[in-house]
């Protein structure tokens, strides 16, 4: 029966950058050295940027060779990727999946070859969770939760229907399908609060304006506040909101997910009203886990990302203080 693992996960998301497809980084140059797989779901730059950052740092001090491949969003890619890596014999595997599905008979090969896997920001479903050693991330229903939660005390005072248009990420992938369910679960408990219009923008900037130009020409002033599954995609959609005469924030409340230092700029400016963290300066867990896996030391099954939620009142403060 196959199991989904979503309670325990996130960006996030996200996932790692590399370099260069298929390039290889040797930061100890000692033969002997732990060689780690990393899987990619693609290279665009920011969260992306700072989560290899933390885990080429990470890898460095702990004289771990990266071997690292970008998928690009897709899953025949990354498929293959993987695969590669059994036949480089790497002593570890670790990837963030492009989508939810899909991975059973390449995981059970990587377990032929005797290769651990361990699951990076991203949950999968498979018949077999032993395919798996670990997964490290967020927490994405909850993610989802704590911005339905946060809408909910915020607009008290607001009368009437409350409509939301909702930008979702990559169409299958764990960020998305969970950030939605917990969304709606949270504002389930009031009526008031509707879902209007809700479609994936994968995770892109320039779709989620394209899609958010359309939710305006369709409802107009009926839209009182966009959920975006990353603060990317709400970038878009403020450039969207501001073109058609609204203010962004105010007009329209907006509140993502991602937490990055742009996102910081956007509430100080008052067009972003919140964004919850989803970190990916989760390298020193990552390698340290990797090392474990090797020694054979037991690790948790689930290894969740501690983050945080920030509003306008915290943005300045805050800002200094962010890494990506």
């Amino acid at each position: 029966m196959i199991r989904r693992i979503r309670h325990t996960l996130t960006c996030a998301s996200a996932v790692l950058l590399a370099a260069c497809s298929g390039g290889a980084d040797s930061p100890s140059g000692k033969s002997g050295s732990i060689m780690l797989g990393i899987s990619l779901v693609d290279t665009v730059p920011n969260w992306n940027a700072a989560n290899v950052a933390s885990i080429r740092e990470a890898a460095r001090d702990a004289g771990v060779e990266l071997r690292v491949e970008d998928a690009r969003r897709s899953q025949e890619s990354q498929l293959a990727a993987l695969r590669s890596f059994i036949g480089q014999r790497v002593d570890v595997i670790a990837f963030s999946p492009v989508v939810e599905t899909g991975w059973d008979i390449v995981l059970r090969e990587i377990r032929s070859a005797g290769i651990p896997v361990i699951l990076m920001d991203r949950a999968i479903e498979v018949s077999d969770d032993s395919l798996y050693v670990t997964l490290i991330g967020s927490d994405f229903l909850e993610q989802g939760r704590r911005a339905g939660r946060w809408l909910l005390e915020n607009t008290r005072d607001l009368r009437g229907e409350v409509d939301i248009v909702e930008l979702q990420g990559t169409v299958g992938s764990a960020p998305a399908n969970d950030r939605k369910q917990g969304f709606a679960e949270a504002i389930a408990v009031d009526p008031r609060y509707r879902i209007i219009r809700s479609q994936s923008a994968d995770f892109s900037r320039e779709v989620g304006k394209r899609i958010m130009e359309n939710f305006l020409a369709a409802e107009g002033r009926r839209i009182r506040v966009l959920f975006a599954h990353s603060d990317t995609m709400a970038f878009g959609a403020i450039e969207a909101i501001e073109a058609a005469g609204f203010k962004a924030g105010k007009d329209i409340l907006v509140i993502s997910i991602e937490g990055s230092r742009a996102a910081f700029s956007a509430m100080i400016e008052g067009k972003l009203n919140m964004t919850i963290e989803s970190s990916p300066l989760f390298g020193p867990q990552l390698i340290a886990t990797v090392k474990d896996v090797v020694a054979g030391r037991p690790v948790p099954r689930h290894i969740v990302i501690q983050e945080a939620l920030f509003s306008q009142d915290t943005a300045a403060e805050e800002l200094p203080k962010r890494r990506y």
